[in-house]
């Protein structure tokens, strides 16, 4: 189905006769459409749901950007520290290297956080957290928002 919005995209290019990034988005935008609409005639596909859950995803990561940069933020700006630090081990579900390495990179990017390493059986995650307030409430955290959607995403 991805291979047949692409094509959709760039024949509403052609049609258009521009191509430029914005007409082939606006393109994949009306193929998305195209194929949602003929989905009955072609068959069951899990495009769709998985369109849907990377766009959730993405969304649920710009927030937890920009509320990770506004703590950070806020912690520099005044006075008293707030920060309380800490390693942890966080337990992994994720098994393929895919899923390990998104999940690492995404905490990383995300203010507060890093990823410093993965044991040697890949079954945990070492990160350093600025803001520990409850252990084992920030484990859960993790688990539920960044690791349980990477997985949705990627499986």
């Amino acid at each position: 189905m991805f291979l047949w919005n692409i094509s959709l995209a760039f024949i509403w290019a052609a049609v258009t006769g521009r191509f430029n990034l914005s007409n082939v988005v606006v393109g994949m935008l009306v193929g998305y459409g195209v194929l949602f609409v003929a989905q009955p005639l072609m068959g069951p596909s899990n495009y769709f749901r998985r369109i849907h859950q990377a766009l959730g995803f993405a969304g649920f990561y710009i927030w937890q950007l920009i509320i990770s940069n506004l703590r950070v933020a806020y912690d520099v700006l005044t006075p008293r520290a707030r920060a309380r630090p800490g390693v942890l081990a966080i337990p992994l579900n994720a098994t393929s290297d895919a899923e390990i390495t998104m999940l690492a990179n995404l905490i990383t990017l995300t203010p507060g956080s890093v990823s410093l390493d993965i044991s040697s059986d890949r079954r945990f995650l070492y990160l350093h957290a600025m803001y520990i307030d409850e252990v084992d409430q920030y484990r859960e955290s993790i688990k539920k928002s960044f690791e349980q959607r990477v997985l949705e995403v990627l499986r």
